[in-house]
């Protein structure tokens, strides 16, 4: 794009669109918009009844650099700064896991199984999307969230005080940060991607997403085997674990909980693709 041109927004989103798909960007044109659109602070309606309105230097300056990022697959979410989950929009950085809206189930299914919870934790929060989403839910129940990585905590603090939620953040491994205590309501989303899976990703997952966010071992379920059987010692009488599960991956898991001995018989949800999403049990009340 060569700066003596005229470039209204039409003629910048055309451009980029050819230039994005060019690149192997699906939908290229979307995307254009939306970097568009953090660019010039429009919302995508407000780019068409502008549509041929020249964009400023330093408008295109910036538009550039984003589009250029884009191009070498760096996630849009990453570029735009922000993914939308459970209907509300979450800070996302390097450092954590993008939301997928494939975990929606797992906090759906949350509410579901056990909407009395009053007191709640998150395992491996990241982005805290999870945990902010079922204190929104649950309101009157205490949230704890642990992550292993403080870069994380950091974007997830920040994710709490944006929504005005109140969830205690600690760092650590699994039940490490909460040792002593017992909960209504544990959930996860670990890592469940096997470990020689992880070149075979698609480059903005592979390059761009915490690879201690991924990688599961050598078949994607080392999380779980640790998991499932410690939180017989961390939830309360009755109470619930539930899991994220990838594709392929929850007859096993089912089998972990069958395995433990301290659960009821594990109820298995499908994600909106029909795939089996989540893996959940209820504590019994007795051993």
């Amino acid at each position: 794009m060569a700066e003596q041109e005229v470039w209204t927004t039409l003629k910048v989103l055309a451009w980029t669109k050819e230039f994005l798909l060019a690149k192997g960007i699906v939908n290229a044109r979307l995307e254009a918009e939306w970097l568009l659109c953090a660019v010039t602070g429009l919302d995508r309606v407000g780019l068409y009844l502008q549509y041929d309105k020249p964009l400023n230097e330093s408008e295109l300056a910036e538009y550039r650099a984003k589009v250029a990022r884009r191009a070498k697959r760096e996630p849009l979410q990453h570029i735009l700064g922000s993914e939308e989950f459970c209907g509300l929009e979450y800070e996302v950085t390097a450092d954590v896991l993008i939301p997928r809206h494939d975990t929606e189930v797992l906090v759906s299914e949350a509410f579901a199984r056990n909407p009395g919870a009053a007191t709640i934790l998150d395992i491996g929060t990241g982005s805290g999307c999870i945990a902010v989403s079922l204190q929104k839910l649950f309101t009157n129940a205490a949230v704890t969230a642990t992550d292993i990585s403080e870069a994380a905590l950091v974007v997830a603090r920040r994710n709490a005080e944006r929504h005005g939620v109140e969830i205690e953040f600690l760092a650590g491994s699994l039940f490490a940060p909460v040792a002593g205590r017992r909960y209504d309501l544990v959930v996860s989303n670990p890592p469940y991607i096997p470990s020689a899976d992880i070149e075979s990703l698609d480059q903005e997952v592979r390059d761009y997403d915490p690879r201690s966010a991924l990688d599961g071992g050598k078949d994607g379920l080392d999380i779980y085997r640790a998991l499932i059987p410690s939180s017989v010692d961390f939830l309360n009488p009755g109470g619930w674990l539930l899991v994220e599960v990838g594709i392929g991956q929850a007859e096993e898991v089912v089998r972990l909980f069958r395995n433990s001995g301290g659960f009821r018989e594990p109820v298995v949800t499908c994600d909106h693709g029909r795939i089996e999403r989540t893996v959940g049990a209820q504590l019994k009340e007795t051993p």
